[in-house]
């Protein structure tokens, strides 16, 4: 090679290759668009190797091109990764791992999972980050967090999961609502009420579980609200705007105007389980799934 190839060549590739526009990519670089230009045509001659096709203002991955960006933006994820661990080993801290969660984990699961953790690792640092279902699999597939908590049937085959909670629904009323828990039947007593759901970007097959509860109460509900967040549906339903089901571990962590009726006899629960990456090489992933077990089994 001619010139010695340097991580800088590497990002300024990448920049390229995820505009596909060479000046965009000189301004996220905050380096001069000739400069840039020189640069990845450096990278190419030392290479031997084509890696943008340029052709009337257009430019275009090659077959190697494309080739390279998958692999060089997966390995300076790990070196990122290697990089950052040894920040934290200077400053006297072991490690970390990084959790996306639903709401409802936060409430009991997750904070006796990080104490019991603790006892045995009372130097790792955990970055809690709530999340949706589909960005918490996104996360773990590129691997921007070690573990999940999600309320998912299924997962892609790259990751593994195992349930560690399985709970009913509850109803959510306003405090003054005049269903409560000792005249309450069954959900068909409130089939003229507006419902307040998870939306179903939250995860598809809660929200096709939950509307599982309706079809088998005989009738299809009034949606008059969708969030993601369960905040927003307790002060919608505090403010009369609505009821709404989620799942009992809810009921923990908020102190607003509702009240809660547990759904013992319907068949539907919903399940929280753990997810992570079977490639992730956080040396102690392995250590807290052995505590889940533990402590869940």
């Amino acid at each position: 090679m001619k010139h010695q190839l340097e991580l800088r060549h590497l990002k300024y590739f990448l920049a390229v290759a995820e505009t596909l526009h060479y000046r965009k990519a000189a301004e996220k670089l905050f380096i001069s668009q000739p400069g840039l230009s020189r640069q990845i045509k450096q990278m190419e001659d030392d290479l031997g190797i084509v890696l943008f096709e340029r052709h009337n203002r257009k430019v275009e991955l090659t077959h190697a091109g494309t080739y390279l960006k998958t692999e060089i933006s997966r390995n300076l994820k790990e070196m990122n990764h290697i990089l950052n661990h040894a920040k934290l080993l200077h400053h006297g801290i072991d490690g970390n791992l990084k959790l996306g969660y639903v709401g409802s984990a936060i409430q009991l699961l997750i904070p006796n999972l990080l104490l019991h953790f603790k006892k045995e690792y009372p130097t790792i640092v955990f970055d809690l980050k709530e999340m949706d279902n589909k960005k918490q699999i996104d996360a773990l597939l590129s691997k921007d967090i070690d573990v999940g908590f999600v309320r998912l049937e299924r997962v892609p085959k790259k990751l593994k999961s195992f349930s560690v909670l399985k709970e009913n629904f509850c109803l959510v009323l306003p405090k003054d609502h005049v269903i409560n828990v000792d005249n309450f039947k069954n959900l068909g007593q409130l089939k003229h009420e507006s419902f307040i759901m998870f939306d179903s970007s939250y995860s598809p097959s809660y929200y096709e579980k939950v509307m599982q509860i309706f079809d088998d109460s005989g009738f299809i509900p009034t949606v008059s609200h969708k969030t993601i967040h369960a905040s927003s549906i307790y002060r919608l339903v505090e403010n009369n705007l609505g009821i709404s089901i989620v799942p009992k571990s809810l009921q923990m962590g908020y102190d607003m105007n509702v009240k809660f009726i547990e759904l013992k006899n319907i068949k539907q629960q919903t399940v929280l389980s753990v997810v992570w990456n079977e490639e992730n090489r956080n040396p102690f992933l392995d250590s807290f799934l052995k505590i889940i077990n533990t402590v869940f089994d």
